[in-house]
């Protein structure tokens, strides 16, 4: 086996003849721009086969402890690989505008919209389809996929099996979550008493803060004061208590000993066998903060190369870019939890800190 044999080498440097016409070779610009564009379609590849292994042991049940460190593994490749793809947007700023617009008209009709694999990033993820923001007229973002008389395109067909692929990460992630015991037990009641006790800590600190802020502030700003401090308390109490109107009454009970379940691990992370579900959390956390910042890094190189001037594929530009790394967050959960949290001095203490020691056995 030599090295050009084993990773094709020949096969590969022939992918990048762009829009010339067969027997021309296309401009160095173009072949710049179509290289990137195939690392990026690459470095999915790798996410979609890392993604897929961390939701294969988050799905059991039970998932083994010492699965959990190989998870970490997984999802702290898939942050640098993200790390990497948004450094990687600087290589294609190197082209001025001009010397995209000498091929860029005749790109029109493609879109990277069009990727299926990042698509299927989201799909496996977990992002919401109700979250989707409208590429063009489709009446699904699917349809978009859709060959131009209306046929299943190879990337209409790669999203349909991903979704049938289920259940997303999240999923599996925030089911696993569910099962946590909560300061010894999962009983629905014991999980209910857990939160009520970390709410009134949380409350009497949040009244402590809104007194201390108002001392020397006019009538005016203090009762200004008084309304943010109890809005957060409000906010608090119905988030985990999973008490939002779009909470279904039957999902209830799971969403609180989620949200309950993310507060314990935050909360009591020193404890040993609460080390590795926090580096799951965190590490979760992580990975969609870095695709949210390469969403965002890639809206700022396009706004650079071509300004706000609609896409090839018929969207809005940039406005769409900049809208999607805004709304498309999967973990919403995670991110909330950081609002309601408290120091460590304040968290209440628990009653059978014993159970999350590591026991040896003869």
């Amino acid at each position: 086996m030599n090295y050009w044999d084993y990773i094709n080498v020949p096969s590969l440097l022939q992918l990048q003849q762009g829009i010339a016409p067969p027997g021309q070779t296309p401009s160095k610009d173009e072949v710049l721009f179509i290289v990137s564009h195939q690392i990026h379609e690459l470095w999915f590849k790798l996410l979609l086969n890392e993604l897929a292994s961390v939701r294969d042991v988050f799905r059991r049940n039970p998932v083994p402890d010492q699965h959990a460190s190989a998870a970490v593994r997984s999802l702290r490749r898939c942050i640098t690989i993200f790390e990497v793809a948004t450094h990687h947007w600087s290589v294609v700023e190197t082209l001025t505008t001009r010397d995209y617009l000498a091929f860029r008209d005749q790109l029109i009709g493609a879109s990277g919209f069009q990727s299926s694999q990042l698509r299927e990033i989201e799909i496996l993820l977990g992002l919401d389809d109700k979250k989707r923001i409208a590429y063009g007229t489709e009446r699904s973002y699917r349809d978009a996929l859709r060959n131009d008389d209306g046929s299943e395109s190879y990337a209409y067909q790669r999203v349909t099996a991903r979704l049938a692929d289920a259940p997303s990460y999240r999923d599996a992630l925030y089911a696993w979550l569910a099962r946590t015991p909560i300061d010894g037990s999962s009983e629905p009641s014991h999980v209910k008493s857990y939160v009520d006790r970390f709410l009134a800590a949380y409350e009497e600190q949040a009244r402590k803060l809104l007194k201390a802020a108002q001392a020397g502030k006019d009538e005016a700003a203090a009762a200004l004061l008084k309304t943010r401090y109890e809005r957060d308390i409000d906010s608090a109490k119905t988030f985990l208590r999973a008490e939002e109107d779009d909470t279904p009454p039957q999902q209830r009970q799971q969403r609180m000993h989620l949200r309950a379940a993310l507060i314990f691990i935050e909360s009591h992370r020193e404890l040993p066998r609460l080390a590795w579900p926090r580096e799951v959390v965190d590490a979760t956390l992580t990975l969609e903060q870095a695709f949210v910042v390469w969403r965002q890094r890639h809206a700022r190189m396009v706004e650079r190369m071509i300004g706000r001037r609609t896409g090839t594929g018929g969207s809005g530009g940039v406005d769409y870019l900049d809208r999607t790394a805004m709304k498309y967050r999967i973990f919403t959960d995670i991110w909330a939890v950081r609002s309601v949290l408290l120091r460590r001095d304040l968290v209440p203490p628990l009653n059978h800190p014993e159970d999350y020691h590591f026991r040896i056995q003869d």
